[in-house]
C-alpha cells in the first residue's frame, strides 16, 4: 500500500526580497505532516511564463536566438515570455509574445503542456502552446532590453539541436521533445 502524502502547513511567512516581478523571495516556516518544524524554506516568486511551438504554413519551425547572460551563451529557444497582468489568459500572453518577438501571428492555437522550472523552489508555471500555420504579419517590436534573431528551421534541424543539447532552456526542450515524440514524423 502506498503512503498518503500530505501538504505542509505554512505557520509563518515573510518576504526577504520583494522586487516584483523578477526578484521576489519568500521565507516560509512550515509544519511537516509528521509534526516537525522546518524553520526556513525559501520560495522564488515569479509571474507565470509562456512559450510557443510555432510552425509556419510551410511547415517550418519558428525559433529565436538570443544571448543569455546568466550562462554567457547565445542560445536557440522557443518564443517565450511572461504572462502580463493585463493579458486575459496565458494564451493571450503567448500570442502577444510571438507577435512582438517575431512578427508572426495567426494559425491554429492549442494548449500543449504546462510545466514548472523547479517546483521545489519556484511557485510559477510555464504554459506551452502549439501554434500551427502562423505567418509573418509585422516586423519585430522588441523591448529596448531585447536583442532577438528569428530563425525558420526544419523538423530535422530541431531534432539535431535537441540531440546536441543546443536548446539549453529545459522548459523549451521538454515541450519540443514531447512534440517530436507525439507527432512521430521523420
Amino acid at each position: 500500500m502506498s503512503k498518503k502524502i500530505e501538504k505542509w502547513e505554512v505557520i509563518g511567512s515573510k518576504y526577504l526580497i520583494d522586487r516584483k516581478p523578477w526578484l521576489t523571495i519568500r521565507e516560509d516556516k512550515l509544519r511537516m505532516p509528521n509534526g516537525s518544524i522546518m524553520e526556513s524554506y525559501y520560495v522564488y516568486e515569479y509571474p507565470d511564463w509562456v512559450n510557443t511551438i510555432a510552425i509556419t504554413k510551410d511547415g517550418e519551425y519558428l525559433m529565436v536566438q538570443q544571448y543569455r547572460h546568466a550562462i554567457g551563451e547565445i542560445n536557440y529557444e522557443l518564443c517565450a515570455g511572461v504572462c502580463d497582468d493585463e493579458d486575459d489568459s496565458p494564451m493571450i500572453s503567448a500570442q502577444r509574445e510571438l507577435l512582438e518577438e517575431t512578427g508572426y501571428a495567426g494559425g491554429e492555437w492549442s494548449h500543449w503542456m504546462t510545466n514548472t522550472a523547479n517546483p521545489g523552489t519556484h511557485q510559477n508555471k510555464t504554459h506551452c502552446y502549439l501554434a500551427v500555420g502562423v505567418e509573418k504579419v509585422a516586423d519585430q517590436s522588441l523591448d529596448k532590453t531585447e536583442d532577438i534573431a528569428v530563425h525558420l528551421m526544419s523538423r530535422a534541424d530541431i531534432v539535431a539541436l535537441l540531440e546536441s543539447d543546443a536548446i539549453r532552456q529545459s522548459l523549451h526542450a521538454a515541450a519540443l521533445w514531447k512534440y517530436i515524440a507525439k507527432t512521430n514524423e521523420k
